[in-house]
């Protein structure tokens, strides 16, 4: 396995699909994105974060998901 395979990351946000090659970059955009919002946009946001920190290759703003 290559390390920078292992060390990316996808989101779904709102329905737009990206493709992270740095988690901890991913990370900090979601943590911030969920600090500066409130509500249900916060929650989108905290499912992508916390998703992220349990290192799951795929996180999405969906708690179905």
């Amino acid at each position: 396995m290559n390390y920078a395979d292992s060390d990316g990351v996808t989101t779904v946000c709102y329905g737009k699909v990206q493709e992270w090659e740095d988690r901890s970059e991913a990370r900090n955009f979601f943590l911030n994105a969920m600090m500066n919002s409130e509500g249900a946009e916060r929650e989108r946001y905290a499912n992508i974060y916390f998703g992220i920190v349990r290192g799951q290759d795929c996180c999405t703003d969906s708690e179905t998901d």
